[in-house]
């Protein structure tokens, strides 16, 4: 096949692909097929650069860092609408009336479009025999930006027309941010330390005005169109809709939350029913937009101080509203996280009255600037809990005051930590402190912990809000009679919770270890602290120093450890659950000594027809070694029972060592007398 026939071949497929999974969501192959096709037309792009040409999916990523902006000039003006702020009954009498006024009609209704205002940024697309040449903000409706190289980084704007040769067609649309893709921006932000974005908004409206279009592809950024701006070479249909679904066979996202409409009261309809479902919608939106559907209509009612007489912007209540700032509380979460929440003077904002709002944390709070008594913005979108956007640092009053994160916990008083890379202070009396006491109990009682059997989210609820448990060793207290008087509780299921609570007091010195919720340190690590040390005393007095002598251990974690058992609370738990009877086999440390099986990295996958997976796994893992689950070049041997599969295959492929059951039972048995 020609060279330049495979690339037109592989531009139609990716660009096919890129529709599927941007604007339609209903990706059509797997991820590793997509990157190959992609490689495959970047090879040749590279070998034959004379093929390369603007349109082609390769040049979604952004060139080199622009020195400003070049201005547009719009051939049709990207004008604004007249917005309507009444309730959905008046704002849409009065549009329909104005129209009606304006055609100098009382009778009859009329045909409407209606759709969505989103919240995001104006954008012109100017295609030319189907491929788009430029991108333009609307400026001031005369006179915009050339935003080219960061419009073609938004995978769901399409760089071809499908079935579109007109001369020239410009698309005007909207640039926006959906709430998930914001919220996972803004958390990677702070996981990391950097700067977040305001709303998602402005997230957009910054991402397509950064002079680097590097940045702006990392920004995750969508498009929906909405209208047209310059038309030559194509002949219009009749009305507005028919438009929108034009559009959306060439390729291009449309909305599909809109409908036609004929009068007043189906437009007041259509504003009550979004409003009603606004907070589950994806992306911001802040109000309804009514546009008459006839093109010819249109025509006739023409414009009025440069905005047209046949739309209007009907809004909903503000989600951003200013306010003081009367105090900053910590709140404590079932994690043992700080989160600083702002008291607010109430607001009404998003369709609510607002009088908290959450700050994040420490590092939001200084890069935001935030004092106490300062005029702040609040924002509230959908179901996302409100929180403070930004400071009015010109209104600040003299006697406002810095926040200052406690050093204890506010609710147990033990001591705040926080650890190397992480943006959460955190509460180190993980048993003892009264908010974490559903999650350490949950926990504690997990079946890869103690496996206490029946002791679910809904149990722990009721004992812990009918104040029955206070701590872990309460557990142990629990009788039939306290149980049975539970609601929904019966005296079968009350013991049935009593005799596993007493079955669980056997247990084993990892499985404690990873019970008792210590920051960082999971199923494995506790298996390392079990096999290293012997016995829970010497875990409990090692020094950082000597934690670091652990396998995989490394400073975090040790200072984890002994930040916990540093807490005489946390201490005082674990003797009480001895007394109470929990108890385990202790043995001599192990020390430095190397394991027969230590440092080697065993797969299991198939099954074991003499012993259980799990029981496979603790006796590699007691001789040292490490089991993981997938295999890789790093695997030393794969454990293959009946009916084993991929994993299999995959050693195979990678020539790692196979054993069957018989060869595990004779090794194992050969390690563990020497």
């Amino acid at each position: 096949m020609p060279v330049a026939q495979r690339i037109a071949q592989l531009r139609a497929e990716i660009e096919r692909h890129n529709h599927a999974y941007y604007v339609l969501d209903a990706p059509a192959v797997p991820d590793a097929e997509y990157d190959r096709l992609f490689r495959e037309l970047q090879a040749l792009e590279t070998q034959h650069p004379e093929l390369l040409t603007p349109d082609s999916p390769t040049q979604r990523v952004g060139g080199k860092v622009l020195d400003g902006f070049a201005p547009v000039r719009h051939a049709v003006p990207m004008l604004s609408i007249r917005t309507e702020t009444d309730t959905e009954s008046s704002g849409a009498v009065n549009f329909d009336t104005r129209v009606h006024n304006a055609l100098e009609t009382q009778s009859g209704d009329i045909e409407y479009n209606c759709e969505l205002k989103f919240d995001g940024l104006a954008i012109n697309l100017r295609y030319e025999r189907g491929v788009l040449v430029q991108a333009a903000t609307r400026g001031d409706g005369e006179t915009g930006e050339d935003v080219t190289q960061n419009i073609r980084t938004i995978h769901c704007i399409p760089l071809h027309l499908n079935g579109c040769s007109a001369e020239v067609l410009e698309v005007r649309g909207e640039v926006y941010m959906s709430r998930r893709d914001f919220n996972r921006y803004n958390e990677k932000q702070r996981e990391q330390g950097l700067q977040t974005l305001v709303n998602p908004r402005n997230g957009a409206a910054g991402s397509i005005r950064q002079l680097d279009p590097a940045l702006a592809a990392r920004r995750p950024l969508s498009f929906y169109a909405y209208g047209l701006g310059e038309v030559k070479g194509w002949t219009l249909p009749g009305t507005h809709s028919e438009i929108l679904d034009a559009l959306r066979r060439f390729g291009l996202p449309v909305c599909e939350e809109r409908i036609v409409a004929r009068g007043a009261a189906e437009l007041a309809g259509f504003h009550r029913s979004v409003a009603a479902k606004r907070d589950a919608l994806p992306f911001d939106i802040d109000g309804v937009v009514y546009k008459v559907n006839s093109l010819k209509l249109q025509a006739e009612l023409g414009f009025v101080s440069r905005e047209p007489r046949w739309a209007v912007a009907h809004k909903f209540p503000a989600e951003e509203q200013l306010t003081v700032l009367r105090d900053i509380e910590v709140q404590v979460g079932r994690t043992g996280k700080l989160t600083p929440v702002a008291k607010l003077e109430p607001i009404f904002v998003g369709g609510t009255t607002v009088s908290n709002a959450t700050l994040h944390n420490e590092d939001e709070i200084r890069r935001k600037d935030v004092h106490i008594g300062d005029t702040v913005i609040v924002r509230r979108a959908g179901d996302v809990i409100p929180e403070v956007v930004g400071v009015l640092a010109e209104r600040r009053p003299a006697g406002a005051k810095p926040f200052v994160m406690p050093t204890v916990c506010p609710v147990c008083g033990s001591h705040v930590v926080r650890e190397e890379g992480e943006a959460a202070a955190r509460c180190t009396g993980g048993l003892f402190c009264a908010a974490q006491r559903k999650q350490a109990i949950l926990h504690f009682a997990g079946r890869r912990a103690m496996d206490i059997e029946g002791l679910g989210d809904k149990l722990v609820d009721q004992l812990v809000d009918e104040n029955i448990i206070h701590s872990l060793p309460d557990l142990y207290r629990l009788d039939v009679a306290t149980l049975a008087a539970l609601e929904r509780m019966a005296a079968k299921s009350a013991q049935n919770i009593v005799d596993a609570l007493e079955k669980s007091k056997h247990a084993t010195l990892n499985r404690f270890l990873f019970a008792l919720g210590i920051r960082n340190v999971g199923e494995s690590t506790a298996k390392d602290l079990a096999r290293h040390f012997g016995n829970l005393q010497a875990v409990m007095q090692a020094t950082a120093e000597q934690l670091l002598q652990v396998s995989d251990i490394g400073p975090i974690v040790a200072q984890s450890i002994v930040d916990f058992f540093g807490e005489s609370h946390n201490r005082e738990v674990v003797q009480q659950l001895i007394t109470l009877g929990v108890h385990w086999e202790e043995h001599e440390s192990t020390g430095a000594r190397v394991l027969p099986l230590s440092g080697k990295t065993f797969v299991l996958t198939g099954t074991l027809a003499s012993m259980g997976r799990d029981e496979a796994k603790s006796r590699l893992e007691a001789l040292g070694a490490k089991v993981a689950g997938s295999v890789s070049k790093k695997t030393d041997c794969v454990v293959a029972g009946e009916e084993a599969g991929s994993k299999l295959i995959r050693a195979q492929e990678l020539n790692v060592p196979i054993w069957n059951e018989a060869e595990l039972i004779q090794q194992l048995k050969e390690c563990e007398k020497s």
